[in-house]
């Protein structure tokens, strides 16, 4: 099977994701290049085919050492065909735990088949000027390496047939997920800053957030992904619950030492002026 379309398919509410599988794909290089955002809540009830003569990056965040519960369900709508895949999380600096295998997993339940795996590090959501976790991740040095990453899994595409299963960490069964409080945290609108310009509701992946003559959240709906924060230009919304406060406060005193991406691809490993020698399955940038 000759493989001509990179197709991308992502739960990005920050746009992170986004940004590390588009440099997968420019290493990759294939001359058409399909995005699949499922981060719009529209998408939530649709089902999505990957074509045949595709490769698939497959690319979610990390939300405590697991997929977000809101990004499983939305990859579950898309069916993989038996396409060659690569699987990407992104985490905030602290550990990914158990969420590229349980990514993994849920590609081959999707009828994909991995044949490289990576974890890349994103500023955590949590982040402010004031406790900067990873802040500018991921930055050229990181996207650097996703297209040299990309360049990889181009160089085994002739291989597809004798490539071995891909393996990478995670335990079985998963962690556990935390259980949602009663009274979920939720950002809140400065009101004195807001403009009402919607931006914040535009990127909500679901739909937490109505605009009118003022800002509404649905705390019940919210994932806590400060995609609004992100996004709001004036910096009206803001993430103030004294819980997420404190975890941030515990991330940026122990979690803030830079980590590197970490690569898994199956099959031949190479060597290069710029890697040493590597061990087969795994390479920590």
């Amino acid at each position: 099977m000759t493989i001509c379309t990179t197709q991308l398919i992502y739960f990005s509410p920050t746009r992170t994701m986004q940004r590390v599988l588009t440099g997968i794909a420019q290493g990759i290089d294939m001359s058409d290049v399909i995005h699949l955002d499922l981060t719009p809540p529209g998408v939530r009830d649709r089902t999505f085919e990957v074509g045949v003569e595709t490769i698939a990056l497959l690319g979610a965040p990390v939300y405590s050492g697991r997929l977000p519960a809101e990004a499983v369900t939305r990859l579950q709508q898309v069916h993989g065909n038996n396409a060659p895949a690569v699987i990407v999380v992104v985490y905030g600096n602290r550990a990914y735990e158990d969420a590229l295998r349980e990514l993994c997993d849920l590609a081959v339940e999707a009828g994909f088949r991995p044949i490289a795996a990576a974890a890349f590090i994103g500023e955590h959501s949590y982040a402010t000027a004031a406790q900067p976790i990873a802040v500018g991740r991921p930055d050229m040095a990181d996207l650097e390496k996703a297209v040299a990453f990309g360049q990889q899994v181009r160089a085994n595409l002739g291989q597809l047939s004798s490539l071995p299963e891909i393996q990478v960490p995670g335990n079985m069964p998963y962690k556990e997920r935390h259980p949602p409080p009663a009274d979920p945290p939720a950002p809140i609108t400065i009101t004195d800053l807001c403009t009402l310009c919607g931006d914040c509701a535009d990127v909500c992946p679901t739909a937490a957030i109505t605009v009118g003559d003022n800002v509404i959240t649905d705390a019940q709906s919210c994932i806590t992904c400060c995609a609004c924060t992100r996004a709001c230009p004036t910096g009206a919304r803001v993430m103030e619950d004294p819980r997420v406060r404190k975890t941030a406060t515990w991330l940026y005193e122990n979690h803030s030492e830079r980590k590197e991406p970490e690569i898994f691809i199956a099959g031949v490993w190479f060597s290069s002026e710029r890697y040493s020698t590597i061990k087969q399955m795994y390479i920590k940038y």
